[in-house]
C-alpha cells in the first residue's frame, strides 16, 4: 500500500482513524499512513498540530511505528 488514499477509499474510512477527524485529513488506517503523517505534519496548521501529534502518536503506538520527529513529540508533549 501507497501513502495515497483514492477518493474512494479516503471516502470508506472511520472519522477515528484520521488525525483530524472533524477536517477528515491525515489518513491513518495503517502503519504507513501513519509515517506519512508524521512526513507530512508540517503542512498542518499551527493551531491544529498538538492535536494531530497527539494522533499520530497514538496510532503509531497501536501499529507499531516508531515516530522518529522530534517535532511531532514535542507537540506530542513527550
Amino acid at each position: 500500500m501507497t501513502d495515497r488514499l483514492s477518493y474512494e477509499e479516503k471516502k470508506e474510512l472511520p472519522d477515528e482513524v484520521f488525525g483530524l477527524p472533524e477536517r477528515r485529513e491525515y489518513p491513518m488506517p495503517d502503519a504507513a499512513h501513519v509515517r506519512a503523517a508524521e512526513a507530512y505534519f508540517r503542512y498542518c496548521p499551527d493551531d491544529l498540530k498538538p492535536k494531530l501529534a497527539r494522533a499520530i502518536m497514538a496510532r503509531a503506538r497501536e501499529f507499531g511505528v516508531d515516530v522518529e520527529s522530534p517535532t511531532v513529540k514535542s507537540y506530542a508533549g513527550m
